[in-house]
């Protein structure tokens, strides 16, 4: 393009905004936009700062909580259990994500995993869930709709308006006139984009890599261009503004109402995941051959207690320098353990994958290709939340371990059998409340922006084809713009 065309393009884009600033539509619709996304910018800000002050003091209650214990029986403690909470991630104050419907903390106990707990939208009433108006919400859903209320005339306008022949005999040619038009309506995705950069960048502060910033705010320029581009496309292949308007509407209805949860339903029906009543009855059969870890003379444990002995060179229990139960309380945690994460990592491999299947529907509509970006590159989609669930069993793993160590390590075989005798028995079947210090210091911190980037690629590549499919379009309409 010349200097001559890039002249009229800038024009043409002037004129294009003198028209919308005279238009009380344009105005209204102009500044909507922007008081919802400075609004929901700074009212999500707050909320998730606030989070993360409240998870954070929390987790350092919890884990006072279990120190300060007194002296007690440690399987005692294995029961009493703790939490762990996940902080936000930074740009989460941007897009909430799946840890608005998953929950934000796991009560850690012996001989189960619990499911995560505390989800924002699972507590609130159906008033406030519609209320929940994220920077998200308002630049993938309402951004669209008020680009289409603004631009959808543009070039279907000169038409109606007889300016069309006159424009292009003064030597302006279609693909300029439609260039001019959509630059205007790229400084509105500009206006629209300052307030998500902003605050995105503030996040850096917090600790967000650049990287993960550049991409998030390339991810939505790219978004709302595809929508720019449906705008044209649509204005010029419709002579009159009721058929481009009517045209787009029902695009937008399509492709980000519709077609996101036509996404959602496929992935449920093509790829099934097994009903919680289902998975529990079938991780108790699974459990019920291990034996009962609380019952040391369980005959599950017979081959086990007979390698003990053996393993030390005894003939009885008593002769053992290490607590029986404690023992078998350690080992049946392990076995435990395994059948559980057996179960875990099947319902995760199956939510990965109708979550992987749905991503794909990011092909034939851009929403869920921004959703699926701006999920990953936040740090707040599926791969994330069953990141925390993996580290979080691994935290609660090793604090009942560690509490079957002490069982077995500063407990006598005998005290633990006599322990219900009396009074001073049960006494002295507890353990010092210093044995208590064995937890881990919990932060659960978002994957590195590497790691994030390459996962949104799938993503990048959606939008940028729709760019690519629409301005193939463009060109061939605006060839024969008349």
């Amino acid at each position: 393009m010349n200097i001559n065309n890039v002249s009229k393009v800038v024009l043409i884009a002037k004129d294009e905004w003198r028209y919308w600033l005279r238009s009380k539509l344009a105005v209204t619709v102009l500044v909507i936009g922007l008081v919802l996304t400075l609004t929901s910018v700074i009212v999500t800000a707050i909320t998730m700062i606030e989070l993360s002050h409240t998870r954070h003091a929390l987790q350092t209650t919890s884990d006072k909580s279990f120190v300060d214990q007194p002296d007690r029986h440690p399987h005692r403690m294995v029961h009493y259990g703790h939490y762990a909470f996940r902080t936000p991630a930074p740009l989460s104050t941007l897009d909430p994500g799946i840890d608005a419907f998953t929950g934000n903390s796991i009560f850690l106990e012996g001989h189960r995993q619990n499911s995560a707990m505390f989800a924002d939208n699972r507590q609130g009433t159906a008033l406030t869930k519609l209320g929940s108006l994220t920077p998200a919400f308002i630049v993938q859903t309402l951004a669209p709709l008020l680009l289409i209320l603004i631009g959808y005339s543009a070039i279907s306008r000169e038409r109606e308006l007889q300016t069309l022949p006159y424009l292009l005999s003064q030597g302006t040619s279609g693909l300029t006139l439609i260039a001019g038009k959509g630059l205007a309506l790229i400084c509105v995705v500009g206006l629209i984009l300052i307030p998500l950069m902003v605050s995105s960048l503030f996040t850096v502060l917090n600790g967000e890599s650049l990287l993960a910033v550049a991409s998030f705010i390339l991810g939505y320029a790219l978004y709302l261009f595809v929508w720019v581009l449906l705008i044209l496309l649509a204005s010029s292949v419709f002579s009159k503004n009721s058929g481009s308007f009517t045209a787009l509407i029902f695009l937008w209805i399509l492709l980000c109402i519709v077609m996101p949860r036509v996404a959602s339903t496929t992935a449920a029906t093509v790829v099934p995941s097994q009903g919680k009543i289902e998975t529990d009855f079938a991780v108790k059969a699974e459990l019920r051959k291990l034996g009962d870890g609380h019952n040391a003379n369980d005959p599950a444990f017979k081959q086990f207690k007979q390698s003990l002995l053996k393993k030390y060179n005894v003939e009885t229990l008593d002769e053992l320098p290490v607590n029986f139960r404690g023992v078998v309380a350690g080992e049946s945690e392990a076995k435990q353990t395994a059948v559980l994460n057996k179960f875990a990592e099947q319902r995760m491999q199956a939510e990965l994958k109708q979550t992987q299947l749905s991503r794909n529907f990011g092909w034939v509509t851009p929403m869920v290709a921004i959703k699926s970006l701006s999920m990953i590159v936040v740090g707040t989609s599926i791969e994330t939340h069953h990141r925390f669930l993996r580290e979080t069993e691994q935290l609660r793993f090793d604090f009942v371990q560690g509490l079957n160590k002490v069982h077995s390590e500063k407990l006598t075989y005998q005290d633990d059998i006599n322990r219900n005798a009396n009074a001073t028995a049960t006494k002295k079947a507890r353990v010092s409340a210093d044995n208590w210090q064995i937890l881990q210091n919990f932060t659960f911190n978002s994957d590195s922006a590497l790691v994030r980037a390459d996962r949104s690629t799938s993503a990048f590549l959606q939008l940028l084809l729709w760019i690519a499919v629409l301005v193939g379009g463009i060109k061939f309409v605006g060839k024969r713009l008349l």
